[in-house]
């Protein structure tokens, strides 16, 4: 049986800036549900890249996917983009070790500016960002992204997505719920970690409507969207707490669209 829902709790700040930024630095170890087996999944959906192929990372946060990646494939180069000072620092040292196969840059998700690169993708990944696109953002985003790809190359996306009625926000709330207090026992033996989780209001589906930078879309809205950009192979492969991984691979041959990059 469903539990009802709590009374949400109030963000602290509305929006995402450098406080949030550091609440995630600090926390994110606890709130990202399975997070080791996310990295792991998304790793596994990138096909076997050509030597000194392009890797590109969408606000790469601490640099734990990044990292991964990284040593996943080794002879190819990763592109990590965020707009956050705090997380492109954290990135540059998560990668130490790879440096010389890692660029770092400012970047802003909703511009278009950024989606030509200067050689073609195999890949392109995001963890935790899209969400803060509304759904014709996101179709813009996928349709962006579909040209920019190499022919054969891979959208992975790891990100909330919002169920399609209260029934499901409730499920989701709980398991989000769940998920990090097991991490916190598991790593502190103590709950302190679940109270911030509270306090910073940070599970989404106690409260969808509380922060309007958070813009989740269905998992069936956007896997329809990345159909329609011209990807191919579209699937989920990961769902746990609102949380899902899902993909699409760029086709061979193919078209550019009329509605193609920069036109209005």
């Amino acid at each position: 049986m469903v539990k009802p829902r709590r009374k949400p709790r109030s963000r602290r700040v509305k929006g995402w800036d450098e406080g949030s930024s550091r609440s995630f630095l600090d926390y994110g170890r606890y709130f990202v549900p399975d997070r080791e087996r996310q990295i792991s999944i998304i790793a596994d959906l990138i096909p076997p890249p050509p030597a000194g192929a392009l890797l590109v990372e969408l606000c790469s946060g601490e640099g734990l996917l990044a990292r991964a990646l990284l040593e996943r494939f080794p002879t190819c180069r990763l592109l990590a983009l965020d707009g956050s000072a705090a997380m492109r620092t954290r990135t540059q040292e998560s990668c130490d070790d790879h440096a010389d196969r890692l660029t770092i840059a400012e970047f802003d998700l909703a511009g278009r500016d950024w989606r030509i690169f200067p050689e073609l993708p195999h890949a392109i990944i995001s963890s935790l960002a899209i969400h803060h696109l509304d759904g014709q953002q996101k179709r813009t985003l996928f349709r962006d992204l579909a040209e920019a790809l190499a022919s054969g190359g891979v959208l992975v996306i790891a990100d909330i997505v919002r169920p399609t009625d209260s029934l499901g926000l409730n499920v989701a709330a709980q398991q989000w719920d769940e998920t990090v207090r097991a991490r916190a026992l598991a790593l502190d033996g103590d709950l302190r970690a679940f109270v911030e989780f509270e306090r910073l209001g940070w599970n989404f589906f106690r409260d969808p409507d509380g922060d309007p930078i958070d813009k989740p879309s269905t998992l069936a809205e956007q896997l329809t969207w990345l159909a329609e950009a011209g990807f191919i192979g579209v699937d989920c492969q990961w769902l746990l707490a609102g949380h899902a991984i899902f993909r699409g691979r760029k086709p061979q041959g193919f078209q550019r669209r009329q509605d193609s990059q920069f036109s209005s």
